[in-house]
């Protein structure tokens, strides 16, 4: 499969003749952020959530931002509490909080351009946001069984093969592996550099010799039975010989997942979570994990910390009082039989 087509991207909400109304303003604040290289994605993330509560506000008869005051900024917060989308589901306070973000943002702007006098927004409270764990991280033998799902006969099932191994060698996110070009990649010194990733930085990472194995195999054999009448040098293609959609390349990814049956649930990012934590079981240290995921602050890699729970076990084993292997004597009870919990009611 090969690239979908691109959405056009919905109207900017308001009057554009309005020069202080929001569809105006809005416009030129995107611009601002284009000029100021932010990436495509951060725009069109704020798009959407400055769209969301610029038609939020024109339900209420509010055009310009200057109509904006503190109190409906609170009163819309709590709209986003209370908010419940196509399924019925509330939004989680991450959510609550994406969508606050950018409008403080665009308060500051607008001061900051002489648009307002004051800042409404400047007090406005975030959610505190809960710091959870990955929900699932493979333990290696898991890995194999979804690596061994991909057949290797045919051209496809060679080229996910090899995503699935660049993916858990790497950690790289989705999007880095589908902008991967050949020449990003060097055999000799077993590296793979990335390109423009998470704030469009670029970063130079070890890839595996198994890894690397499989992705020669697929430039070698499936690669030109895949590739188009343009050849761009993108390493993964679709069956148009096109680069493969994010959205695609997560069923692909859980469809393999899936078909593993080991009872976990992930796409693309369980390899992630997988290779961080797999690695730091095996001794690795968190400042080279950190390098290694492109984390700006290590604090983000920490997590993998508390996920890679070998170590701790090991030291809990060897250092608790209540370590025995099994009931002993002194867990009998009084009729003299092993001890048992009580029965569930």
């Amino acid at each position: 499969m090969g690239r979908k087509a691109k959405k056009t991207p919905p109207p900017l909400a308001g009057d554009p003749s309005d020069a202080l109304g929001f569809a105006a303003l809005l416009a030129e604040y995107l611009s601002m952020l284009r000029s100021r290289n932010y990436s495509e994605a951060t725009v069109k993330g704020r798009t959407y959530y400055l769209n969301f509560f610029a038609h939020w506000c024109g339900e209420r008869a509010l055009t310009r931002p200057c109509e904006v005051t503190k109190p409906l900024l609170e009163r819309y917060q709590r709209f986003l509490y209370a908010y419940r989308g196509r399924g019925g589901q509330p939004l989680s306070f991450r959510s609550q909080g994406a969508h606050l973000v950018p409008v403080r943002a665009l308060f500051k702007w607008l001061c900051r351009q002489n648009y307002l006098l004051s800042n409404p927004a400047s007090d406005l409270d975030l959610p505190r946001v809960e710091h959870r764990l990955p929900k699932h991280v493979l333990s290696a033998s898991e890995v194999e069984q979804v690596l061994a799902q991909a057949d290797t006969s045919d051209p496809v099932g060679l080229r996910d093969r090899a995503m699935m191994e660049v993916f858990y060698s790497t950690g790289m996110r989705r999007l880095e592996l589908l902008h991967l070009k050949r020449y990003d990649l060097d055999a000799e010194r077993g590296t793979v550099l990335i390109r423009q990733g998470k704030g469009k930085k670029d970063r130079m990472v070890p890839l595996g010799v198994r890894a690397f194995a499989w992705v020669g195999k697929y430039l070698e054999e499936g690669r030109p039975r895949l590739l188009g009448t343009v050849d761009d040098g993108t390493v993964f293609l679709g069956n148009a010989g096109l680069p493969l959609a994010t959205d695609y390349l997560s069923e692909l990814v859980r469809g393999y997942i899936d078909r593993a049956e080991i009872g976990k649930r992930g796409s693309c990012h369980l390899f992630r979570h997988t290779c961080a934590t797999l690695m730091l079981e095996g001794g690795a240290d968190i400042r080279f994990i950190q390098q290694l995921l492109g984390h700006a602050n290590v604090n983000t890699t920490q997590v993998y910390t508390q996920v890679s729970i070998r170590q701790l076990q090991e030291v809990h084993a060897r250092t608790h009082p209540a370590r025995a292997a099994g009931p002993g004597p002194a867990d009998a009870d009084a009729s003299g039989g092993a001890s048992s919990l009580p029965p569930r009611r």
